[in-house]
């Protein structure tokens, strides 16, 4: 659809460098064997493709580990917030998290809960959408085992202060997660500085890679505990899963080409420059914010667009249902944005467009000012034809 203005970039970036796709076709035909499994050229190649990704991820990250081997591959981000949650948490343990998190962190923690294994708090946001590191301070309890916290909204697009919740964290003897689906290729990430214990990641948003690869970066002393069993291709007599990294965290045989397609995402984002790509995403950002405020009766939700938002505006037109504005975007404009809840329902009742949701539009490195532009436009005739006719 070479006519269509894709915004909708914090669901799945699109469209992918063609060095990532041609990666993947190139995987596929050279050496897509099972890796790690025998000793052969190809095993050993497609083995030593999955230890270069390893390593470009944890210096990518800062992992204060310095092993790259706690830098452990899964399917997406929703995954490796699972294995961190059940695998850091034990019976009768406390749990602090926010209302500004993404279902992949409030299933598994109401799931635990339900179960009677864990409590839990959530901790709300203010009206600009951010979390006070006060209020989660003041949460933690002597059975407070973990802290999870999403680094970037995918509603508003606000960022979170990460390295002083992490210092709390730290001072109090607390694991500290955090969920970077929205802000790993966005914002540099440092795991040390930032005092971070363990970071889930997914690689087909801002990392430029395919769905269905993600993983987690495991730092030093973080008492993870594997959650599923199965085969590793190593060591198979015995009869209990391997405690070593990356065993730990992972299971049966690598989704290799997907891995193949994240390193290529990764040299691409390198090639180009973190800053210089968030740079070109945030000043579309500034444009497309300031256009949807001048036009009466749209309402844009914790707008910003400074080093604490990412290229994410959300937003209703008055009298107007998300899914209808996003539809008439779609079907008369070709502009393709996401609405609803955003699997992420709390953070909407605090903004209050629950249960109906709101329109996202989230900008990615291929888009231009004339897309956002066209944005803003199609929203002020939209709303033109919302607007009540006078007698």
């Amino acid at each position: 659809m070479p006519d269509l203005i894709y915004l909708d970039n914090a669901a799945t970036a699109f469209p992918k460098p063609s060095s990532m796709i041609d990666s993947m076709a190139q995987f596929y035909r050279e050496y897509g064997v099972n890796p790690g499994r025998s000793g052969y050229d190809l095993a050993v190649e497609a083995g030593l493709l999955i230890d270069r990704a390893r390593r470009t991820l944890d210096t990518f990250f800062n992992n204060p580990a310095h092993d790259y081997n706690r830098l452990t591959f899964g399917n997406n981000a929703s995954d490796a917030l699972n294995l961190i949650i059940q695998g850091i948490c034990r019976p009768g343990d406390h749990v602090v998290s926010t209302k500004l998190e993404h279902n992949s962190v409030l299933r598994p923690l109401y799931e635990m809960q339900e179960r009677g294994v864990i409590t839990h708090e959530l901790v709300p946001f203010d009206t600009d959408g951010f979390v006070d590191p006060e209020q989660i301070a003041r949460r933690i309890k002597d059975d407070t085992r973990l802290v999870v916290v999403n680094h970037g909204s995918n509603v508003l697009g606000t960022v979170q202060p990460i390295a002083e919740i992490g210092r709390i964290c730290r001072e109090r003897g607390v694991t500290f997660a955090v969920d970077v689906a929205q802000t790993a290729g966005v914002i540099p990430i440092d795991m040390a500085a930032m005092q971070i214990d363990v970071l889930a990641f997914t690689g087909h948003k801002s990392l430029m890679g395919p769905t269905g690869i993600g993983g987690l970066a495991v730092g030093p002393d973080v008492p993870i505990r594997s959650t599923r069993w199965g085969g590793t291709g190593v060591k198979s007599a015995v009869r209990t899963h391997l405690e070593e990294f990356p065993f730990r965290c992972e299971i049966g045989t690598a989704n290799t080409i997907g891995i193949a397609g994240l390193q290529a995402g990764l040299e691409w984002i390198t090639e180009r420059g973190i800053n210089r790509i968030r740079e070109h995403e945030m000043e579309l950002t500034r444009i497309l914010t300031e256009g949807l405020q001048d036009i009466a009766g749209v309402t844009v939700y914790c707008a910003g667009w400074s080093d604490r938002h990412l290229p994410v505006v959300t937003c209703n037109v008055a009298d107007m249902e998300a899914g209808e504005t996003g539809m008439i975007l779609d079907v008369e404009y070709d502009i393709a944005t996401r609405t609803g809840l955003h699997c992420a329902p709390l953070a909407h009742v605090g903004i209050g467009t629950a249960p109906k949701g709101a329109v996202r539009f989230a900008i990615g490195p291929f888009n231009t000012e004339e897309h956002v532009r066209t944005a803003v436009e199609a929203m002020q005739e939209i709303s033109v034809l919302r607007q009540p006719r006078s007698a």
